[in-house]
């Protein structure tokens, strides 16, 4: 795993990715906290932090779209697959490289409060809980990115896949506003869903007959509970919006809410995108 690592992280820093994301970054941090707290004298850490979270979606799908994708495209895959290392140290390799990467801005986001120190009080455990909550939250793009780049060997797919995924989670809450007229809009909606997660599995197997026996025995279930259980239908989409919401924990931190279930959810989320990578990656080895 180390010497995928160092292999990334130099890669990251031999092209213009490493310096244009760490760049980038960093001059929006020192924009919203120039302007945030040294020109209007705002103690507040948090808002400088939850001014840039827009940037995320623009920077860390440029992060993540060439991991995988560029070992596919330059056929340098099936010799990383075949090497005594595991599937698990090359995903934790290339992820732990994306998060050096970030956490380079981080560094400098974690002087910033105590600079405030001097010309005033300024709550350093309500900054340093948001400057962890950010981390955390960019960690988890950073996994989904990475997922997304294990399936294509399209770097330009990769990055706007990314993207469109992140912006949909920062979407989210005006989302879930439409979807509130009653169980028939939940169940097309899951219809559509179950569509969509039938066809990836019909290509990842590469087998027509696993995806339509996905949707169909989907279908049924969808059916049984829509006639049945009407409720549950839209408790359960309901829930699924929640969880689909991956920038609402962070919020809570920056209205100076301390979250542990917004860090499990994080660490969550980064577990289960990182597995979905193992097993992708795995599947690539035997086929």
């Amino acid at each position: 795993m180390a010497a995928i690592f160092k292999r990334e992280v130099r890669s990251y820093f031999t092209s213009l990715i490493g310096y244009v994301v760490i760049g980038v970054m960093l001059a929006f941090l020192g924009l919203y906290y120039s302007a945030d707290c040294l020109i209007y004298a705002t103690s507040d850490f948090s808002t400088v932090l939850y001014s840039t979270v827009m940037v995320m979606l623009f920077l860390l799908p440029a992060l993540t779209m060439r991991s995988f994708a560029d070992e596919r495209r330059n056929k340098t895959d099936q010799l990383l697959l075949t090497s005594p290392v595991g599937i698990p140290s090359i995903v934790l390799g290339k992820y732990l490289a994306q998060l050096a990467v970030f956490a380079v801005p981080m560094v400098v986001a974690c002087i910033m409060p105590l600079v405030l120190t001097a010309f005033g009080t300024v709550s350093l455990t309500s900054a340093y809980a948001t400057v962890l909550a950010y981390f955390l939250l960019g960690a988890a793009c950073i996994a989904i990115g990475t997922f997304v780049s294990v399936l294509t060997e399209n770097q330009i797919i990769a990055y706007l896949a990314t993207f469109g995924i992140l912006l949909v989670c920062y979407l989210m809450d005006g989302i879930k506003s439409l979807f509130t007229s009653g169980n028939t809009l939940a169940f097309v909606v899951f219809c559509v869903v179950l569509a969509i997660v039938s066809v990836l599995t019909g290509l990842i197997c590469k087998n027509v007959t696993v995806g339509s026996a996905v949707f169909c025995g989907g279908a049924v279930v969808l059916i049984l509970l829509f006639k049945l259980r009407p409720a549950w239908l839209l408790t359960g989409f309901n829930g699924v919006l929640d969880a689909l919401a991956l920038f609402d924990p962070f919020a809570d931190f920056v209205g100076g809410m301390f979250s542990i279930s917004g860090i499990v959810y994080y660490l969550s989320v980064i577990g289960l995108f990182l597995f979905l990578t193992g097993q992708a990656l795995e599947r690539r080895r035997w086929h």
